[in-house]
């Protein structure tokens, strides 16, 4: 699970900013409208929807803007409808990229998609071309709250969880998709802090980019691709070590 930390760290890094923020919001208000139209306005009948919802709540969203994408979802202003691709691709450093897109309009976000690869040194590839390196999981991030390791590591597998690393005093516990929300229930019962709850995906096995000219294109590459509009959510098997990030 290191490589997916140190990846995951390096995709935190912008989350900061004002304008990442709200492009944030516009990309769960997306996934909320997905959810509803696939599964309908109730959270409690619709997981999809209820994850977004503890997503949204997460990157601090308004409730009125949850509210808001819920009823337009519902039929109440909003007809648009998404078509939900996966593009995949190379990286320099032989590194692979997988995308995971909402469109409104698929030739030209496949248009767009292809420049940015071409552009800053990869290429896009043919469906499946690399979603095998990835397995799909649910992921929790909980605080240890003043637990030891050993303990937290018991409470999680006892919660049903699959695996379970540590990184600045958070536990990142990994579980069958399915099992998402039941690992979490249980994990909230035992009065652990739930900061973070998706299916997600990670890569089988990372690959290290030592050459700093290569770790800045594939920086280059992943943000261009992880900023585009369409883009929901990114995922890459880069791994970059704390002293060749410090050259970049």
């Amino acid at each position: 699970m290191s490589g997916h930390s140190k990846w995951a760290n390096i995709k935190r890094r912008k989350g900061a900013v004002d304008a990442e923020r709200a492009k944030a919001f516009t990309k769960i208000s997306r996934e909320i409208i997905v959810a509803v139209q696939q599964g309908g306005p109730d959270p409690d009948g619709n997981f999809r929807l209820k994850l977004m919802i503890q997503k949204a709540k997460a990157a601090n969203m308004p409730n009125d803007n949850i509210n808001r994408c819920i009823q337009k979802a519902a039929g109440n202003g909003d007809d648009t409808k998404y078509n939900e691709v996966v593009y995949e691709g190379y990286g320099p450093a032989g590194t692979a990229i997988l995308l995971e897109i909402m469109t409104d309009n698929r030739n030209r976000t496949a248009s767009e998609i292809r420049y940015l690869f071409s552009r800053n040194g990869g290429n896009l590839g043919e469906t499946g071309c690399v979603a095998w390196m990835f397995d799909r999981v649910g992921r929790i991030a909980a605080p240890l709250g003043g637990k030891e390791e050993d303990d937290f590591m018991m409470i999680a597998l006892d919660a049903g969880a699959e695996d379970v690393s540590f990184e600045d005093g958070v536990g990142e516990i990994i579980t069958l998709p399915e099992e998402l929300e039941n690992v979490r229930k249980a994990l909230i019962e035992t009065g652990l802090e739930i900061t973070d709850a998706e299916v997600t995906r990670i890569p089988k096995n990372t690959v290290a980019v030592d050459d700093v000219d290569q770790a800045r294109q594939v920086l280059t590459l992943y943000d261009a691709l992880d900023e585009h509009d369409d883009v929901q959510n990114a995922y890459s098997n880069f791994e970059i070590s704390d002293d060749i990030l410090e050259q970049i």
